[in-house]
């Protein structure tokens, strides 16, 4: 798959040069759903986030208007996913491959609840500079983690396993950027964490084909 082989390298057909473009395309996205008169959902920080980088792949990007549909029936989904998650007991979010994602600032949250965004350096660093004055609602927590180093990704998960008792692991846009052995090795690592209940709660939604198709893979 194209994408996956992005994950380390560049691409020279479309105008994402890393998979961390494709956090600001997608922020792009949600900004313009989010101008709506109709919208579906408010994300009043991903046109801060998205910058002019993410309007100009997603004008470049072929198709553009269908995946944008797809990012904004998913981001509706996975809204009620975790609302329902919270409702049933939930009480750490680990976000694997989170982007710009801004759901602990826009969604109404127990103060308590743990959050954990987990994506390269340059994302984190982008992301804690750019938002620096917001607040968000709940406990956040960023950690830079290389997802396709399996020691550094089977230390994160003991430690999430070690404070939580139920935990929903999101993976919303990261699988199809990953390499096929950590493809495989995040659900591994997950199973082998899991003690006493705790880590019990798992959703994984990955990135759909159409925006795979976007990137020009199959």
């Amino acid at each position: 798959m194209v994408a996956r082989a992005c994950y380390s390298g560049g691409m020279s057909d479309t105008p994402i040069a890393h998979v961390t473009d494709t956090a600001f395309w997608v922020a792009s996205y949600r900004a313009s759903e989010s101008a709506r008169p109709d919208a579906l959902f408010h994300d009043p920080l991903a046109g801060k986030l998205a910058d002019a980088r993410g309007r100009n792949i997603a004008a470049r990007i072929a198709d553009g208007q269908q995946v944008a549909w797809v990012v904004v029936i998913r981001t509706c989904i996975i809204d009620e996913f975790i609302r329902e998650a919270i409702a049933a007991g939930c009480d750490t979010i680990l976000n694997l491959g989170a982007g710009l994602d801004t759901r602990p600032y826009r969604l109404q949250l127990p103060p308590t609840l743990r959050w954990i965004e987990v994506d390269f350096p340059a994302t984190i660093d982008f992301k804690n500079e750019r938002l620096k004055d917001e607040a968000p609602r709940c406990q956040l927590e960023r950690r830079a983690v290389d997802l396709g180093d399996a020691t550094a990704r089977r230390a994160l998960l003991d430690d999430v396993n070690a404070r939580a008792q139920k935990v929903l692991v999101l993976t919303e846009g990261v699988v199809g950027y990953l390499p096929t052995d950590a493809v495989a090795g995040v659900p591994e690592d997950y199973a082998a964490a899991v003690v006493a209940n705790t880590l019990a709660l798992v959703a994984t939604l990955t990135t759909t084909s159409a925006v795979v198709a976007a990137w020009g893979g199959s």
